[in-house]
Order: C-alpha cells, then sequence, then structure tokens
C-alpha cells in the first residue's frame, strides 16, 4: 500500500500547549496555567441572545462573508476603537475564530516558494499555517531586552527578494509583549521599502494595560497592505462559539472569501447572533474582565519580583514570560519537574518557538485564588532549585 499520508503535514509538530494540561487534568490538586482561555463565562446578555436566536429558529446559513448585522457592528467597532474605516460589504469577512482567519489569509497571499516573516515567540499556529501553503517561514527572533518587540532592523535583516507576508502578532501569546505606535511607524517603513503585506493578529486588541492599543492599520500607507484579523474569544470569553472575523481590501478578501466557501461555507449562525449583541452591549463586560486580568497581572509581577524571578513587565494579552535561565534547566525540563514536584502546569517556552527557550508562558487567565496557590508552590520549587 502506498503511504496515504502528506509528507508536509507528517512532518509538521503537534501544538507543544496542551501536552502539559493534558497531564494536569489527570493529577489530583493540580493546577493549570497552561491554557489561554478566559475563566469568565460569556456575559448573559450575550448568551441570551444566542439563545434567543435559537428559539426563533435562526438555525439557517447566512451569507458565505456573515450576517450584515455583525459586519456593521464590526465595522463601527474598528471605526470607534482605532479610527480605521471598513466597507462591511466588501472588506469584512466573519471567520471560524482568528485562526481561519490567519489560514485562509496565507492561502489567499502566498504561493509556493514566497517567504512569510515571521516574530518568536509567537502562536503556535502562524508557522504550520504558513508552511502548509508552501511558504518558506523565516523565524525573526524576538529579544527579551526589547521586550519582545520587533525591532525595524531585525525586520530588515530578515527580508529577502522573497519576503511577501510579515505576520504581526500583538499583543503576543505568549510573551504579553505590545507594540506601541512609534515601534510600529518605523517597521511600517520597512514593510513600504521592501513592498510587504502584514497579517496582524489584533486578537488581545482588547486586553492592552498600557493606553489603548494602536493597530498598525492606523499606521498611514498600511491600511491597503494589512489583514487585520481579530475576533471575540479573547474579548468576550467567547471561546467556545467560535467566531472571529478578517478585514482587508477588497482584492484580498475577495480570494480569501472564496477559500471560506469552499472549506467552510459560513461561521456558526447562533454565534453571529451573539457577537452583534456583544459589539452592541459589551464594553462595559470587557472593561471588567480586563480590569481583573490587570490585577492579576499585577499581582503576578509583584510575586516574582519578590521571589526574584527576572521578568520584563507585560503590558498586552493575559501571559507573564519570566526568564528561568539561572536554573540550568530547559523550559521543558523546568516544566515538566515543576508539574511533577509541585502540581502546576505552565507551558515551556520553546512551544512557540526555539527563541522561547530559557523562559515559561505562564497564563493568568484564571481566578486569583489559585494564582496564589500556584505562586506559592513555584515559590517553594525554585527555592528548592537555588539550595540544591
Amino acid at each position: 500500500m502506498r503511504n496515504p499520508l502528506s509528507e508536509k503535514v507528517v512532518t509538521i509538530k503537534p501544538s507543544g500547549i496542551r501536552r502539559f494540561f493534558d497531564i494536569a487534568s489527570e493529577m489530583k490538586d493540580a493546577i493549570s496555567l497552561g491554557v489561554g482561555e478566559p475563566d469568565f463565562d460569556t456575559p448573559w446578555h450575550i448568551r441570551d441572545e444566542g439563545i434567543y436566536s435559537l428559539e426563533k429558529g435562526r438555525t439557517f446559513y447566512t451569507s458565505n462573508a456573515g450576517l450584515k448585522e455583525l459586519k456593521v457592528e464590526i465595522a463601527r467597532y474598528l471605526k470607534r476603537r482605532i479610527g480605521v474605516e471598513y466597507d462591511h460589504n466588501h472588506e469584512i469577512m466573519v471567520t471560524v475564530g482568528g485562526s481561519e482567519g490567519i489560514d485562509i489569509a496565507l492561502r489567499a497571499m502566498i504561493d509556493p516558494g514566497d517567504e512569510v516573516l515571521i516574530p518568536q515567540p509567537s502562536y503556535v499556529s502562524y508557522e504550520p499555517c504558513a508552511i502548509l501553503t508552501g511558504a518558506k517561514p523565516v523565524i525573526i527572533e524576538l529579544k527579551a531586552e526589547n521586550e519582545f518587540r520587533l525591532t525595524a532592523q531585525e525586520l530588515r535583516d530578515a527580508v529577502t527578494e522573497k519576503s511577501k507576508v510579515l505576520v504581526l502578532p500583538f499583543p503576543n501569546n505568549p510573551t504579553g509583549a505590545i507594540m506601541e505606535r512609534k515601534d510600529l511607524e518605523e517597521i511600517a517603513k520597512v514593510i513600504e521599502e521592501k513592498d510587504l503585506f502584514v497579517i496582524s493578529d489584533e486578537i488581545y486588541s482588547e486586553l492592552s494595560y498600557k493606553g489603548d492599543h494602536v493597530s498598525i492599520t492606523q499606521i498611514p500607507g498600511m491600511r491597503e497592505r494589512t489583514v487585520l484579523i481579530n475576533g471575540f474569544s479573547k474579548a468576550y470569553a467567547m471561546t467556545g462559539w467560535r467566531l472571529g472575523y478578517a478585514c482587508a481590501p477588497e482584492v484580498i478578501l475577495k480570494q480569501m472569501l472564496k477559500i471560506h466557501q469552499f472549506a467552510i461555507m459560513c461561521a456558526p449562525t447562533t454565534s453571529q447572533y451573539a457577537a452583534v449583541e456583544a459589539l452592541r452591549n459589551g464594553d462595559e463586560d470587557v472593561a471588567r474582565m480586563r480590569d481583573a486580568y490587570n490585577q492579576r497581572r499585577r499581582f503576578l509581577m509583584d510575586a516574582f519580583k519578590n521571589m526574584g524571578l527576572e521578568c520584563f513587565e507585560p503590558y498586552g494579552a493575559f501571559y507573564v514570560f519570566p526568564c528561568i535561565r539561572e536554573f540550568g534547566m530547559t523550559s521543558e525540563e523546568f516544566a515538566m519537574a515543576f508539574l511533577e514536584e509541585e502540581k502546576v502546569a505552565v507551558v515551556p517556552g520553546t512551544a512557540f518557538g526555539d527563541s522561547g527557550e530559557g523562559f515559561l508562558r505562564i497564563s493568568y487567565a484564571y481566578s486569583i485564588e489559585n494564582l496564589k496557590v500556584a505562586i506559592k508552590r513555584l515559590e517553594k520549587f525554585i527555592t528548592k532549585l537555588r539550595n540544591r
């Protein structure tokens, strides 16, 4: 029998995020700080709208691009939050989570042999999605001394004549890093000079703790070059609803929509009705959850300082990325020993690229009570390591 499998798919490594969570789920009294999922329930008024849509029998397909009402609300939201205008008819589509948007944006823009520039550490899907299009992923290693921001020089050094798309993953998973306006203005110069396009993953845009989030689409000349990816999972605690959206110039979005038509048809109808309510009346919910995350962020940073654990201050998402190099262990070794000895699951930095070696991702999308217990266990663990 011939090999039934694609060599390209076989060579892709599975995600490193879930492994430690799965082990912890089998342990009694274990605490998992590994999964990037809000611990809040979807706000009631949003759930109610989803329930009402079912009660009214709204269980049909929507148009491929999504409900008109939802696309209109997305356009209004973006104009209100970042001051950028999109035509809901031709420049916005609703996707199955932000992840689908990333996948189809790459497939719509990439030919085999093109290069996709991917700053790392970053979300686990970018590199495999690029590989599946036939692209060559070019990894840009972000540095702790730069607070894991992408610098113009790092971008310039990575560009070749085959470079076509830059993935811009800020606020960042796993580091919590953000890009401020001055940072984006500098890399925008390189993007224009080298004639690149951008996929800007802004799924954590509402979770910024240093002023308002700045989108690269706000920088002159960038909206025309950018596919903006966002969604409802993180800001509105709607992970299981599987709903995101993509905004892009019509010439790009038209091709993304074609892939979406054949692969997906449309995003879940119930989720789309719920999302309309989220955008219309969810600002207070977002602010409440963001305040809670910020409290947890400050708690963790104070705790790290007190135990002498090095960690730059992250201003976005709901992750901290402490450095564990002092202990002479790999990230994988540290995470496994911590799980086995203290029953706390965190994610090795290498799950997000080789440049994550020497770091851990700790999610604070968990209750302050769980965080307090986990921090006591972490302090106990590193005290033992330092005394060995």
